[in-house]
């Protein structure tokens, strides 16, 4: 299993963090991110910063949080 991060900061989820994550997945499976203190330490914050990325990756991917960092999977087979 391949996996990278990144940080969201004050300008919180971008059209840039966005299309990043889509290039990351072409060649990794986990994406872990991190919401610094500045991009909003609230939980639903982070929340609907992780709805918000996985609606606009697609259907194959899901997220799990723990704590204050985002786990962003790709999911090979197609989630129905």
């Amino acid at each position: 299993m391949t996996q990278t991060s990144m940080q969201i900061g004050k300008n919180g989820l971008t059209e840039g963090i966005i299309s990043w994550l889509k290039n990351a997945f072409k060649t990794h499976e986990l994406v872990k991110v991190s919401v610094l203190k500045s991009g909003g330490h609230e939980k639903e914050k982070v929340k609907e910063m992780a709805d918000k990325m996985v609606s606009e990756l697609g259907r194959n991917f899901t997220y799990r949080i723990v704590g204050f960092t985002i786990n962003v999977r790709k999911w090979r087979k197609d989630k129905r």
